[in-house]
Order: C-alpha cells, then structure tokens, then sequence
C-alpha cells in the first residue's frame, strides 16, 4: 500500500501521449486543416494552434509545480513562433529559431562538461533510478573513479553531439517545409506540416540516440564495476 508520505515524494511525471496530441497532433490538424478564410481564418487558426502547447506547458507546470530548463525552452519556441507569424518576419528567422532551441540545449551539455560538472551525470546518474553510494564506493575501491569520469565525459559529449543534430534538422525541415510569407494560409499550413514531420524526422531519431547514450553509460558501469544491472539499480 502507497502511504501518504510515499505519495507526496514520488515524483509527477510527464504523460508522453498527451505531449504528442497537444504539442504536436492538435496544433498541426488546426494549422493544415482550419486556417483557410472558410473556417478560423489565418490569424484565429495560428492563435488557437499554438494555444494549445502553450495551455499545456502551463498545465504541467501548475501539476508538477516546476518548469524545467527544457521545457521552459519549449514554450518560449511557442512564443517566438507566434511572433514571428503574427509580427509578418521574414521565414529564414522561424528556420533559425528551430534551430537554436536544441543548440542552446547543446551548448549547455557541452560546457557543463568543460566545467567538470557534465549534464549527462545528473540526468542519468540519479539515487531515484541507480544505487549510487554501491556504484561511486566499488569505483573508488577499484581505483577506476578518473576512469568513470573521462568516460562519462565521452558520453556527455556525444549527448551534445545528439542536440547538435537536432539542430541541424529542424533548420534543414524549417527551409525545406516553410517557404511562403508569414501571414499567410500556406504560411500556416506549412508550419503545421513542419511541426507534425518535426516528430518521426527529428524526436524520435534523437530518443533513439539518447537511449544509444543511456546503454553505452549503464555497460560502462558494468564493465567498471563488475556489479550487475539489476545490482546497481535502486530497489527502492
């Protein structure tokens, strides 16, 4: 039985069906199929559309009680869009500001491991998934802890690498997809085209990354540590 106080640690998390409909699905079907003059209009529709990540961002917010730095990011990419469209901008600055949310986030990883303190630690190497003190405490009496951390570093690098592909493509589908002037319905009905492609052209290529990333640090472990998978994850 879950006890109260049990409850109130675990953490609230993300429902990753709902991110889809209301950042992606919702927003694409408002902006390819209802911007014409016949149904919301270009103005209307494109408001209504980015609404609905918008309305998102804030529900989770107000359920988790945080907004993280990335999701922070995602919803001033809302904005930016928004403004972009509403405020008439050439197109090229919407494929920049595709492109500059995931290198920011890049650029982050990567300096935090020029700082000794790589991002990939903490949002891998957590005491809710893994038995650090087991994991840190046979590294040290191994002797391999600088080899952990040179290792981790590789990792954290590559993670960044993963951003920077990102990056890449979102800017790559922006002008490919996006080409006629903002204001417009084709304006609108491309930008629904780009956001819903955004996800199995460019999300799901980076999950798979990621994970590629997550495997390579849990074998690394192993092979220091000699301790076994289910061993070092928390049974708690």
């Amino acid at each position: 039985m879950t006890t109260a106080s049990q409850a109130k640690a675990d953490p609230k998390k993300n429902n990753p069906l709902l991110e889809i409909v209301f950042n992606i699905l919702i927003p694409s079907l408002i902006l390819m199929k209802l911007s014409g003059p016949e149904y919301l209009g270009t103005l209307v529709g494109l408001i209504i559309a980015l609404a609905f990540p918008v309305g998102y961002a804030i529900y989770d917010f107000i359920k988790v009680g945080s907004l993280n730095f990335i999701s922070l990011l995602g919803f001033f990419s809302t904005l930016l869009t928004g403004g972009i469209a509403l405020f008439e901008l050439d197109v090229e600055w919407l494929a920049i500001k595709e492109a500059a949310i995931p290198a920011i986030i890049g650029l982050v990883v990567l300096l935090s491991g020029f700082f000794g303190k790589p991002l990939l630690a903490k949002l891998l190497l957590n005491s809710f998934i893994f038995n650090l003190d087991l994991i840190y405490d046979t590294l040290d009496k191994k002797g391999k802890t600088e080899q952990f951390k040179r290792k981790i570093n590789t990792a954290n690098l590559v993670l960044a690498m993963t951003f920077v592909f990102s990056s890449t493509m979102n800017y790559l589908l922006a002008k490919w997809i996006v080409t006629s002037p903002a204001g417009t319905v084709e304006f609108n009905e491309q930008l629904g085209e780009m956001t819903l492609l955004s996800y199995p052209v460019i999300a799901i290529p980076s999950t798979l990354m990621l994970f590629g990333v997550l495997f390579y640090v849990i074998k690394m472990i192993t092979q220091l540590t000699g301790i076994k998978f289910e061993d070092m994850m928390n049974a708690n």
